[in-house]
């Protein structure tokens, strides 16, 4: 049996990306690994990924919630470091 953790391990996510996934899907953060494995794996996925972290982020300005802010402002900034496929253009 697989665990959390193990399929974060497998995802090519941070747990903090995963969970902005599920923050915006509105899904448990398991089912947010498996949703994230998926869009990880074309660019398209991947600017998918990138706009709802911004989402994530413009809720959270909205709210005035500076902790989020923060935390999300961190999380966009590791995965647009880390996955690279988000600014090619094509169907990937």
């Amino acid at each position: 049996m697989l665990t959390y953790e193990d399929c974060i391990g497998l995802c090519e996510l941070s747990e903090a990306e995963i969970q902005a996934i599920s923050e915006h899907e509105h899904i448990p953060a398991i089912v947010a690994a498996e949703l994230g494995a998926y869009l990880v794996q074309t660019a398209k996925g991947e600017a998918r990924i990138q706009r709802i972290i911004l989402d994530d982020l413009e809720q959270a300005v909205a709210r005035n919630d500076l902790h989020r802010i923060v935390e999300l402002k961190s999380v966009l900034r590791h995965f647009v470091e880390n996955h690279p496929k988000h600014g090619e253009s094509g169907t990937g």
